[in-house]
């Protein structure tokens, strides 16, 4: 069972997540939360999977201020942004807190579903618009590669098939290395790279 918590402000949306969660025979809705500071609180305790994270949570913290404490303070978390803005600015500064992925609200149950178990396995789900506009992004504003090139051939070797979607476990299968080997050469590669997430590692590896 894929552990979820969900935070969202708005009721009747919290209402809808939580039911739609509890349809599923692999996902179970550990909490649902209305603002930033009881999530804060409560999700390190719960220690789920995933998050599903709105951006706008009326007063008090927003939602990108509310990836970045809950991934200081449990790194291993996955965040998934579920929300309705698709501008660049939230789109990046949400990766940059951590998240590992970006739905829009207006995606199905079914393409909530599979980003849900995509992420779980290592994957970073986005919407096709979102997607395309950090693709777009990429492609217009070069970046310099000098920490790319601090990477050894295999980390470079790890990043590429990262960044192509593969999960971890696939990975270590055509690497003939274990899940384990693949997640410490990540965390070495997080630290060189200066990010903190799978999807922010696949935004520097763009830059090639």
């Amino acid at each position: 069972m894929i552990r979820v918590c969900i935070v969202e402000d708005q009721a009747k949306t919290r209402e809808v997540l939580v039911n739609l969660l509890r349809l599923s025979d692999s996902v179970v809705c550990l909490g649902a939360f209305s603002d930033a500071e009881e999530a804060e609180r409560e999700i390190p305790k719960l220690k789920p999977d995933v998050v599903l994270m709105d951006i706008n949570l009326g007063a008090g913290r927003n939602g990108v201020e509310c990836v970045a404490k809950l991934k200081m303070d449990y790194p291993e978390i996955q965040i998934m942004m579920l929300t309705t803005y698709d501008d660049n600015d939230k789109i990046f500064n949400a990766l940059r807190a951590g998240a590992s992925g970006y739905l829009l609200k207006r995606a199905s149950a079914k393409e909530l579903m599979d980003a849900i178990h995509e992420l779980q396995a290592g994957g970073a789900p986005m919407s096709f618009q979102i997607a395309r506009k950090v693709v777009s992004h990429f492609r217009e504003n070069s970046a310099p590669k000098s920490r790319l090139e601090e990477l050894t051939p295999r980390e470079k070797e790890i990043l590429g098939l990262l960044a192509s979607g593969l999960p971890y476990k696939l990975i270590a299968d055509q690497l003939g290395i274990s899940t384990n080997t693949v997640r410490n050469i990540l965390q070495h590669i997080y630290k060189k790279l200066h990010v903190q997430s799978r999807a922010e590692a696949t935004l520097k590896y763009l830059q090639k």
